[in-house]
């Protein structure tokens, strides 16, 4: 009974510390009376992401203190061409692809869009092309420049011979077009006009030659073994006027058209007052990438054969 008194009056019933002496409250681990579970014990930390994903980003790009410099971009768009265009991402490269071709894989249609440059609009000074070529949704996929010197295009006009360089979205030359001084007119058949494909540059994956004929302009596609895979037909007046003009792709014995090149109507004021041209190149999807390169080529060639501008009159074609 003393013990029980004595417990009642204490500070801290329960026990017989005296009030300078708190007890010692039991742990978390304490089981306490059945059926009580008591408070979980606290969170030790943040578990350990498991093996196998990355590690968090240390900071977003362009975000950080006052003073330091934001973390760098890679490229987006190309010196010369206009921002705000999506570039085609790149799919992985097969086997025995060349570098820079891997785009061409995965699509049977090209876009060639060039440039209007507003120099050679308001002075009719001859300026260098350049080229958007994207895909058919819209992304791009290369840039190609012409690289020609001054008096090369304005003494030679659409003749010129000249070098087109196409980059990828890394600002790499992954296609080099060689395009030599050759005669123009059909009635010689000898020294016709031929471009040179070239991926990487300085490595020949093939070449476009002109085919003489007395009435179509003719041309024969090549590997780079200078054997013939392909040709390409196009119409006996090659004039724009309102309508598409189709170059077709053929079978080496015509029985089969497998693509085209085409050259785009434009509108009545940029075909009249500019030589500014848009493209369209179809092709076999499973169509070897090299070859597809090749197209291209023959495209700039078409381009450069017919539709340039010279003296303010737009090339009708010359058969």
């Amino acid at each position: 009974m003393d013990n029980q008194n004595a417990q009642m009056k204490a500070p801290y019933p329960g026990t017989h510390s005296p009030a300078q002496n708190p007890p010692e409250y039991p742990s978390a681990g304490f089981s306490g009376p059945p059926g009580y579970t008591g408070h979980p014990a606290p969170q030790a930390g943040y578990p350990i992401p498991p093996a196998g994903y990355p590690a968090p980003q240390a900071s977003y790009p362009g975000v950080g203190p006052v003073g330091f410099p934001g973390q760098p971009q890679p490229v987006s768009h190309q010196s010369g061409a206009p921002a705000g265009i999506p570039w085609m991402p790149a799919p992985p490269p097969p086997a025995n692809c060349p570098p820079g071709l891997e785009y061409l894989t995965q699509i049977d249609q090209l876009l060639i869009h060039q440039q209007i440059e507003l120099l050679e609009v308001l002075t009719g000074f001859e300026t260098n092309n350049k080229y958007e070529i994207k895909n058919s949704l819209g992304q791009r996929i290369y840039f190609a420049a012409e690289d020609t010197d001054c008096c090369t295009r304005n003494c030679c006009g659409p003749s010129r011979p000249f070098t087109m360089r196409i980059l990828d979205n890394m600002g790499r030359e992954v296609i080099t077009l060689e395009r030599p001084l050759r005669c123009t007119s059909c009635c010689f058949p000898c020294c016709l006009q031929e471009i040179e494909i070239q991926a990487p540059p300085g490595i020949p994956v093939g070449y476009v030659t002109q085919t003489w004929h007395p009435c179509l302009p003719r041309f024969t596609v090549q590997n780079e073994r200078r054997e013939d895979v392909l040709k390409i037909t196009g119409p006996c007046v090659v004039c724009s006027c309102c309508a598409d003009i189709d170059f077709e792709i053929k079978s080496l014995d015509d029985k089969y058209v497998v693509g085209k090149i085409s050259k785009q109507w434009s509108g009545l004021v940029r075909e009249m007052f500019t030589d500014v041209d848009n493209f369209g190149i179809q092709f076999p999807l499973d169509l070897d990438v090299k070859m597809k390169a090749v197209m291209l080529g023959a495209c700039f060639l078409i381009d450069f054969m017919f539709f340039e501008m010279t003296r303010g009159e737009q090339r009708s074609g010359v058969w």
